[in-house]
């Protein structure tokens, strides 16, 4: 299966990027572009493993979404539920490591394309569309997460909670 990958060197602590990239709601429209609205499904109030979500893309695209591994501060793994009807399958994951001072955030999605019979040109352009698309998100997530008004809005929420 194809898989394309980014990754940001960010000045924070693992732990407050794991939180932040785990945001959803109003505060997640704030730093990811390829979303117009995101939330939990079921009646969850949090994240974690089995917990669905469903987001919608600013293209109107729609997926849910269920987490399937959830360890903070190191890694989060999603796979679709169901989507786009191009999507044989879909799976991104989060993964957290100190470096340098800081958190070294690794965001990777693997897929698969349909029909069969057009996957070979399917995959090749969904690697480079999805390729261009996860490098915008990480680095509006970098960028977000070094934006000292932004993190102390959501240091703020964290302890209101």
């Amino acid at each position: 299966m194809p898989q394309v990958r980014a990754e940001r060197l960010i000045r924070l602590d693992p732990e407050t990027v794991f939180a932040f990239s785990q945001t959803t709601g109003s505060f997640r429209l704030k730093w990811d572009p390829f979303i117009s609205s995101q939330g939990f499904l079921d009646g969850a109030g949090s994240a974690g493993k089995g917990v669905r979500t469903r987001t919608r893309s600013r293209l109107g695209l729609t997926m849910v979404s269920e987490y399937v591994s959830y360890a903070p501060p190191r890694n989060v793994g999603m796979t679709m539920v169901s989507g786009p009807w191009f999507f044989g399958n879909f799976g991104g994951g989060w993964r957290f490591t100190p470096d340098d001072g800081g958190t070294r955030a690794v965001w990777k999605y693997t897929f698969s394309c349909r029909p069969a019979v057009l996957r070979p040109l399917m995959d090749r352009v969904g690697t480079w569309l999805l390729g261009r698309e996860i490098e915008r998100r990480i680095e509006a997530f970098a960028r977000a997460c070094e934006d000292p008004a932004l993190v102390a809005e959501f240091r703020a929420d964290l302890r209101a909670r």
